[in-house]
């Protein structure tokens, strides 16, 4: 269990300084000189960036597996600490309820 952690700790670093060139090498919406003075760039019914590229597609799925081994090295974590408990778990009962006000004259 130790070896799947581990693993997923390598996979999940990768993929986040994959994340971060990924989203660092993509060009901004309006990056070009048309988009300085308020210009589209293409007169598109969607613009200059109707369909997705590469570096888009790649982002979407690397925030994906990001997200898939942020949440499996959660469920990792607690099953090789041994404690599968909740976070209420370490609370004392509960809390004594006061009765409530009477109405004043």
């Amino acid at each position: 269990m130790q070896f799947l952690l581990y693993a997923t700790i390598v996979l999940h670093v990768i993929v986040c300084l994959f994340l971060i060139g990924v989203v660092l090498l993509q060009q901004g919406k309006s990056a070009d000189l048309a988009g300085t003075f308020g210009g589209q760039g293409s007169q598109t019914a969607f613009g200059p960036r109707a369909a997705a590229n590469l570096l888009t597609k790649m982002t979407s799925w690397a925030a994906a597996l990001f997200m898939i081994t942020s949440i499996s090295l959660t469920i990792l974590y607690l099953r090789s600490n041994g404690s599968s408990s909740s976070v209420f778990s370490g609370m004392k009962g509960t809390a004594p309820v006061s009765a409530p006000a009477k109405p004043g004259k």
